[in-house]
């Protein structure tokens, strides 16, 4: 977590984990922003100013004109650049302490008003996850969507049907049958075309995977090409690649929305990398043979420390936190 050494109202408010902490949304945002308000009381009234703006104070849009607030910015920015062209020395005066404090309290309240204007007026939605977290979101148009950690979708908000995923989500598309209005994924690599159905969507390190239990799909690939899919088949792509194939129906592999990764023969290198895309950590392998280790089975993900456990039994193999990376080698008994 990057320290906040000049916590103006858009830094907090652009904050992931600030607005985590202001909605009670993530237990570990939450501590840690208690924490750092223990620790830096001086900042209790911009903290809490901006924890209003977060939980919705409502505004009237119609009082805020966007040319009124520029000029007022710019009257109290014109004010401040000449105090500080003054000579430096000049005594301070205790009404000129009482005026820079008011200058800098304009400000901050200009600064939150042209943000809260922006905001209103802005046409764009966006969500966004930290490492470790998933957001359960219902869309205008009635489409649920679990967004996995470290992921973020967006939107027009006039169009809620044509959104764009980095990371990983799972989509319940509302169908519509009296215009039968299509819903698109799009993704860098490829777009999901959908009238109603359900569908798992990895987008991650140039490659985007596709799972699809209820429905049915078509892809249209950058490079062209158009994959139509039915339900229980598992379509991957990148540049290099293109997979399409059935999958074992029993295994749910769409189960990290329960708090659960599964997995099936699948090779250790390839389970780190579920771990590193949720956590945001790399892994080191001190001994390459120990990518080709096979695990079978489910590995919780809602806690690093048990993910991370369980992965070491199911393997035999001893996992270190060091910094922001995972160091892997095998334990003594091997």
């Amino acid at each position: 977590m990057e320290e906040i050494n000049n916590p103006f109202l858009e830094k907090l408010l652009n904050d992931s984990s600030f607005r985590n902490w202001a909605n009670n949304n993530n237990k570990n945002d939450v501590e840690f922003w208690n924490s750092w308000i223990e620790n830096n009381p001086d900042k209790l009234d911009i903290v809490f100013t901006a924890k209003s703006i977060v939980i919705g104070i409502s505004f009237n849009q119609k009082l805020v004109d966007k040319n009124y607030v520029n000029d007022k910015l710019n009257v109290v920015l014109n004010e401040i650049q000449q105090k500080n062209n003054r000579k430096l020395a000049t005594p301070k005066k205790k009404s000129d302490i009482k005026a820079y404090s008011i200058v800098a309290f304009l400000t901050l309240a200009l600064l939150a008003i042209i943000f809260v204007f922006n905001a209103l007026n802005s046409n764009h939605i966006n969500y966004k996850t930290g490492f470790g977290e998933t957001l359960n979101l219902k869309l205008s148009d009635g489409t649920l969507v679990v967004l996995n950690g470290n992921s973020e979708i967006s939107y027009e908000k006039d169009n809620p049907r044509d959104v764009t995923l980095k990371g990983e989500a799972y989509f319940k598309v509302k169908p519509i049958y009296s215009t039968h209005a299509k819903f698109w994924v799009n993704t860098s690599d490829l777009k999901v075309e959908v009238h109603g159905t359900q569908f798992n969507v990895n987008s991650r390190k140039n490659k985007t995977d596709v799972i699809l239990d209820e429905g049915s799909i078509k892809l249209l690939l950058k490079n062209g090409e158009n994959k139509q899919m039915m339900p229980g088949e598992f379509v991957s792509y990148s540049d290099e690649k293109i997979t399409h194939q059935k999958i074992n129906k029993a295994i749910k592999y769409s189960s990290w929305r329960d708090g659960t990764y599964i997995f099936n023969n699948t090779p250790l290198v390839e389970v780190m990398k579920y771990v590193e895309d949720t956590y945001g950590f790399s892994s080191e392998f001190k001994d390459p043979k120990i990518k080709e280790l096979i695990i079978s089975g489910g590995i919780p993900n809602e806690n690093l420390n048990i993910c991370l456990s369980a992965i070491q039994k199911s393997s035999g193999i001893d996992i270190i936190i060091e910094e922001d990376k995972l160091l892997i080698s095998l334990t003594n008994n091997h």
